[in-house]
């Protein structure tokens, strides 16, 4: 069982909300989003496998991350409504095209069902290259990051995935670096998803492509786009308040429909 947060209560007018982190996130990342959006319904959100505070596992294909996601909502009662974020999306999309009777509705943030070309694996061996034995504070890693070349406006997003006092990275990194691949991929799925789908992303932001319109509607024939203005891929932590409103809207639209 994947690690969880639960806040909120159960409604008896709109199912649980779940959320799923993307690549390097936790659960903690989405803190101050699902406290707000608990106010009218209950929010858990998952430490996604070889992340945060849930168990390491060998693999991290999209099928495996699905069937934990099921198993949490097989746990805490389904349908559910279903919010992922970039390898959270994927996640999620995942779990829409295989088992569709455990969600009401879909909200996929920032990411298409599609390969992507870049990596991450830079971020990855920085993050390897970091001499834990040698830091005290948060800090003294993000030196060390930066001096391996990651942006400075990743480094405190890496950061919160390191447990400086047990002097190691929550992030199970080896796996990650070896099923990157997949990770950057998306699963060769024949499957069709009729629940309604909002495909939610950044305005400033190249991962959702005009192009990929035409598979995603293949995929989700019920979907639906709209962009956060002057937002990038990290779409939730650079306009908050705009994502927030979005979802409620959506998930309000879901209900009366």
């Amino acid at each position: 069982m994947l690690n969880f947060i639960d806040i909120g209560t159960d409604s008896a007018s709109a199912p649980a909300l779940l959320i799923a982190h993307g690549l390097y996130g936790s659960a903690r990342n989405w803190g101050v989003i699902s406290k707000r959006l608990s106010d009218t319904r209950r929010v858990i959100t998952v430490d996604m496998r070889n992340h945060g505070d849930s168990p390491h596992f060998p693999t991290n294909s999209y099928e495996d991350m699905a069937q934990d996601l099921a198993g949490v909502i097989e746990h805490i009662g389904g349908p559910v409504d279903l919010l992922g974020h970039s390898m959270g999306g994927k996640t999620a999309m995942t779990l829409a095209l295989t088992q569709p009777e455990l969600l009401r509705s879909l909200i996929v943030a920032d990411i298409a069902p599609v390969s992507y070309t870049h990596s991450q694996l830079p971020n990855i061996l920085a993050m390897k290259s970091v001499d834990l034995t040698a830091i005290t504070r948060r800090s003294d890693a993000g030196a060390q990051l930066a001096t391996a070349g990651v942006d400075p406006a990743v480094q405190p997003f890496l950061l919160q995935s390191l447990d400086v006092k047990a002097k190691r990275w929550k992030l199970n990194l080896d796996v990650l670096e070896a099923e990157m691949p997949k990770i950057m991929s998306f699963p060769s799925l024949q499957s069709t998803c009729e629940q309604p789908t909002l495909f939610l992303s950044g305005a400033t932001s190249d991962y959702v492509k005009r192009e990929d319109r035409n598979h995603i509607k293949l995929l989700f024939p019920k979907a639906r786009f709209a962009k956060i203005p002057d937002a990038g891929h990290w779409l939730h932590a650079e306009q908050p308040r705009a994502f927030e409103a979005a979802v409620r809207t959506y998930l309000d639209a879901v209900q009366n429909a």
